[in-house]
């Protein structure tokens, strides 16, 4: 466990560009302090942050100040997102194509059942029965930098038990006033879930409204899986004078010879009667990667959609391989800037590991809502604070596979050593003054 002194000076310096979000001085620097501990620290939950830290004063902060400070105090977290955007919008101008990624994840909280948005069902990427979050992400890329824009929790849907509840329930008649009440009270309750509860497709919406409303990203076309397309989405992608990509099952239906047939049934039949119309195709990818592929394009004809551009992608030489089918409203795009476009959703596959392993997306043990969404944001801002660090380490054999690329890994090597340096000044600062070592040690970590 490594004894935290104060912020690291890399993280201090960014994070005084989001001053203006927070209140009290003293607040701001609870803020800090937690910040770093999600990066830094091995137990990301504040009370194991909070045994990490050191204060060069000798007052040490009380466990629920910190408390207070980050998930309490009335500082605003769409705030905090509005001015990470602006942030990040200014960081991303000049460094090439940027695509914004529209994504969700699940946060695991096996032990937390009374966590806000924590719900007990089947886990699709585990293939079992556990409890977890729907957090809902939007993600922008360019081949350089990655970062969170946009986190919302998903409200769990109680709809079919509560029904259920109430048919149970239900009597014939209700004699007495007070019994009358209490079924009143019931359908209530049931109706303001029902408003309340979004769907994912609902939330996506949303949060692209914000963001093209705070319009940060002008430039920035988005992507995504069939999970979340609706025509609300690309309607109002379109409507910002925008562009889309997206994954579509293989049963979606499109017209094909004046005949309404599934996409997955025209793959079919041009792989094995026209295996000629797939034309080879070099693509870079977002990362830089040179990919081949063999790609179908036409203009087609979808029901509510009108026409877009489909695109049927093999990455088999000899078709071997189940095609990707991809859609976009870019009708004069070219296979490559379609494929390529695709090549970014994965960016949000990063984000979310990324959270999951390093800024402690799973382990805060906050119940509330607002709460909730605090932590995720914060754990959103770390992951770009990281990304601005500067490295060090690139000289050492523990780096040598980057090839002179920057990695996660120097990034935390090089806030870790930030973090050490804090701490030899303090120790050396305790010995001048004639400390003892058991002294010291009583400071930096106390009993």
């Amino acid at each position: 466990m490594l004894p935290l002194v104060g912020v690291p000076k890399t993280i201090a310096t960014s994070m005084s560009a989001y001053r203006e979000v927070f209140c009290r001085e003293e607040g701001f620097e609870h803020i800090s302090r937690y910040l770093s501990g999600l990066l830094l620290s091995e137990n990301k939950t504040l009370q194991g942050i909070h045994a990490q830290q050191v204060y060069a004063s000798g007052e040490a902060a009380s466990r629920r100040a910190m408390h207070a400070a980050v998930f309490e105090a009335g500082w605003d977290s769409e705030r905090l997102m509005a001015r990470h955007r602006e942030l990040m919008g200014k960081q991303h101008q000049g460094k090439g194509r940027e695509v914004i990624s529209l994504d969700w994840t699940l946060s695991h909280h096996e032990f937390g059942a009374e966590i806000f948005g924590v719900k007990r069902a089947y886990d699709y990427v585990n293939h079992c029965m556990s409890r977890y979050q729907t957090v809902v992400t939007a993600v922008i890329a360019n081949p350089q930098q990655i970062d969170g824009v946009a986190v919302e929790v998903q409200l769990p849907d109680y709809s079919e038990a509560e029904r259920a509840y109430l048919k149970m329930t239900a009597q014939p008649s209700y004699e007495q006033m007070e019994q009358l009440m209490q079924r009143l009270i019931e359908l209530l309750h049931h109706q303001k879930n029902q408003l309340a509860y979004r769907k994912r497709t609902e939330i996506v919406v949303d949060i692209v409204r914000q963001v093209e409303a705070q319009g940060q990203f002008p430039k920035a076309d988005y992507a995504f899986d069939n999970g979340v397309l609706t025509l609300e989405l690309t309607q109002l992608i379109e409507s910002s004078g925008k562009h889309w990509v997206s994954e579509i099952e293989c049963s979606r239906l499109i017209q094909w010879h004046r005949q309404w047939q599934r996409v997955d049934t025209v793959a079919t039949q041009l792989r094995t009667e026209h295996p000629q119309s797939f034309r080879s195709l070099n693509v870079r990818c977002r990362n830089g990667e040179q990919k081949q592929f063999l790609v179908f394009t036409k203009v087609v004809r979808l029901k509510r959609y009108g026409r877009k551009r489909l695109v049927i992608v093999h990455e088999q030489e000899d078709l071997s391989d189940a095609p990707r089918f991809l859609l976009t409203d870019a009708l004069h795009w070219e296979s490559a800037r379609v494929i390529q476009t695709w090549s970014y959703p994965w960016s949000c596959e990063i984000f979310h590991e990324f959270c999951k392993q390093v800024t402690g997306f799973e382990s805060a043990q906050v119940r509330n809502e607002e709460a909730v969404k605090r932590h995720f944001r914060l754990s959103c801002v770390a992951q770009s604070l990281l990304g601005q660090a500067a490295c060090q380490g690139k000289k050492s054999e523990q780096f040598a596979f980057a090839n002179g690329k920057q990695t996660v890994g120097q990034q935390l090597y090089s806030l870790t050593r930030e973090a050490y340096h804090q701490l030899l000044l303090l120790v050396q600062g305790l010995f001048a003054q004639g400390r003892t070592c058991e002294q010291v040690l009583e400071v930096i970590m106390p009993v």
